[in-house]
């Protein structure tokens, strides 16, 4: 029975050279760092703890470059000690990171740049080292996330506050509120609750801490969001000496489209900024801002007793001892002509698209 001899290709020899590499640092991660691969360069030295020095190569850059080179693992073993070197000073900065107050001989012997880890750059966030354009975006912290649960369940404060002052989308916002009391239920019920893992995933990622004095911005929370009206081209004449204004440009579009100061998310920023341009002291705009708030609030609980009236009038109660029965009069004309209104009975249920029926048109009728 023969066998085939062991061959040191050089796919064996990337492989190991990697393991003894930046492969050998990933036994023991750094602490509140992502580890990405291209955060080390093909020695296994942490790139951005070498202070004013230019950035060397990466482990992607370094791997197309000895594509063409032949490689021998007995070289690469014997780099070992080479490489123990820069693991064992990188272990030292991780150390010191994790406890500022120890001192040690070794902070005196790197000088005072290298106590600490340095701030992650977008280099070092590139989880896929051939995808180069792919930087991992951060993720709330959970300090962030119990300060949000705690401001809005709390303190009653709404979901538009919190959003404006902690630099989150509204959207993010309520659904950490809705997340956070829903692992409340779980705790109380007894239910498990996958910590563990949670930690690791985080450990991970970058994420955004909460500084209670500067709270750090998260995501851009006051994006404008494309109207379909807007898709369309459009020339619309006017005169050199009319002042046309965004209200005007909304009205070209749609008569009832609203100028991309009143349709963004926090339009309320806006109206503060103006009154700071005017000259409006701190202490005025938050004047004017809370009597704002008390009036939007005053008109919001209108409506709100409006359509409880509105619904009480219109829908007939019939209780018994276990149900309690509720009746609406409908009419058939309110699924409209191609019976998909949302007015229509059934809506929220859906209904299957017609795609497969015969005799449909299947090709776009309308352009925009």
């Amino acid at each position: 029975m023969s066998t085939t001899p062991h061959l040191k290709t050089r796919q064996r020899a990337q492989m190991f050279r990697w393991l003894h590499g930046p492969g050998n640092v990933f036994r023991h991660p750094l602490p509140n760092s992502t580890n990405y691969l291209n955060a080390y360069d093909k020695s296994g030295g942490l790139i951005r703890t070498r202070g004013a020095k230019p950035r060397g190569e990466t482990y992607s850059e370094a791997q197309n470059k000895d594509s063409g080179d032949d490689l021998e693992i007995d070289d690469i073993i014997e780099e070992e000690a080479d490489l123990d070197t820069e693991t064992q000073s990188t272990r030292r900065r991780v150390q010191r990171a994790a406890n500022p107050d120890r001192k040690s001989k070794d902070a005196e012997e790197l000088g005072p740049k290298d106590v600490g880890l340095p701030k992650e750059e977008a280099e070092d966030l590139m989880p896929f080292p051939m995808n180069r354009q792919f930087r991992s975006q951060p993720v709330l912290s959970e300090e962030l996330k119990e300060e949000i649960h705690r401001r809005v369940m709390v303190e009653g404060q709404d979901v538009r506050t919190v959003s404006a002052t902690l630099h989150v989308e509204m959207r993010r916002v309520a659904a950490v509120v809705r997340l956070k009391a829903l692992e409340g239920e779980w705790v109380k019920q007894g239910k498990p609750l996958a910590t563990p893992f949670a930690k690791a995933v985080l450990g991970m990622l970058p994420q955004t801490p909460y500084v209670p004095s500067n709270p750090v911005t998260h995501e851009s929370i006051n994006d404008l969001h494309v109207h379909s009206a807007t898709t369309l081209q459009m020339f619309h004449p006017t005169s050199e000496s009319r002042h046309f204004t965004r209200t005007d440009a909304g009205h070209v579009f749609d008569r009832n489209l609203l100028p991309a100061e009143k349709r963004i998310p926090h339009p309320e920023l806006v109206e503060i900024q103006q009154w700071y341009n005017e000259g409006l002291q701190r202490e005025d705009v938050t004047e004017l801002q809370r009597k704002k708030n008390e009036k939007e609030e005053k008109v919001q609980r209108e409506k709100e007793r409006v359509r409880a009236e509105k619904e009480k009038l219109l829908v007939k109660k019939a209780e018994t001892p276990r149900w309690e029965f509720r009746f609406r009069d409908i009419s058939v004309e309110s699924v409209g002509k191609d019976g998909r209104d949302r007015r229509g009975v059934g809506a929220r249920y859906g209904m299957p698209h017609e795609d497969r029926k015969k005799g449909r048109v299947k090709i776009p009728t309308r352009v925009g």
